[in-house]
């Protein structure tokens, strides 16, 4: 793990300054840590979305380091928010698999950093996925999930144009990428949110959605909600897809981190 060097301009908004592994790719990422010394601090990894057309690759997470660092500095949280592979400045080409394989290494990497459990929050696709490596790593706490998908069938029903996309947007950057398309292709329905949903259960789920998403219908978020059956659902009204961006959903996700930590706490004692 590595941090670059600072400018020395401790008023600048924090930065994508951290880097990690997930196999042999270099993620480029941003740890945020307590102003005090907070031994056995809980954990988080912050996961961002699929960039979109006008805020493509180098844009990914831009806002997140941010968020990071308010968490850690108003809950006492050890927070790494990370690119995916082909994101900003991170190492590698977009697949779903790998993504998943992206979180998995951020949650190994909490967790060595001596933390008191890790939770994961992600937007979008970023949610779906955490909701993956929940279901199949019981070190994960809980799980929140904003905006994300129900399903990646879209994408899996039209996987040549989701690859155009992907590197118009410049997530595959390899033009010899991927190596084996049927395989590339046959992850996106390998992954199933749903599923993962039900096999996080009976640890904590957050469920946070728009009304007004153009991109994730509200019934995704209340699809997710229902296989996991013990999820807290909270609905934006008038909110889009950008809840990262929404005051109001930020407050949510802040209240229920919080209420994570006084139950594990309780629990432990």
């Amino acid at each position: 793990m590595t941090r670059e060097a600072s400018s020395g301009d401790t008023s600048a908004a924090p930065v994508m300054d951290y880097t990690f592994h997930s196999g042999d790719l270099a993620l480029s990422a941003h740890l945020a840590e307590p102003a005090v010394d907070a031994n056995d601090a809980p954990g988080l990894v912050l996961c961002h979305g699929f960039p979109t057309r006008g805020r493509e690759s180098p844009q990914s997470g831009k806002s997140y380091p941010e968020l990071a660092e308010r968490i850690a500095a108003e809950l006492g949280w050890v927070v790494l928010t990370m690119n995916f592979r082909g994101c900003g400045r991170a190492e590698g080409d977009f697949s779903l698999q790998g993504w998943l394989d992206d979180i998995h290494a951020a949650v190994e990497h909490v967790a060595a950093l001596g933390v008191n459990g890790v939770w994961i929050c992600g937007a979008g696709t970023g949610g779906s996925l955490a909701l993956g490596e929940g279901a199949r790593n019981a070190r994960v706490r809980g799980v929140a999930a904003l905006a994300a998908q129900a399903d990646f069938e879209d994408w899996a029903r039209h996987p040549r144009r989701l690859l155009l996309h992907a590197r118009q947007v410049g997530v595959i950057k390899d033009p010899e990428f991927p190596p084996a398309f049927d395989r590339w292709s046959a992850e996106l329905r390998a992954v199933q949110p749903l599923g993962a949903a039900r096999d996080l259960a009976p640890r904590p789920l957050l469920v946070i959605h728009g009304d007004s998403d153009d991109l994730t219908p509200l019934e995704d978020g209340r699809a997710i909600a229902e296989a996991h059956g013990r999820a807290e659902l909270k609905v934006i009204s008038g909110a889009g897809h950008e809840l990262r961006h929404d005051p109001r959903a930020v407050a949510v996700l802040l209240g229920w981190l919080s209420r994570q930590q006084i139950s594990d706490s309780v629990a432990s004692s």
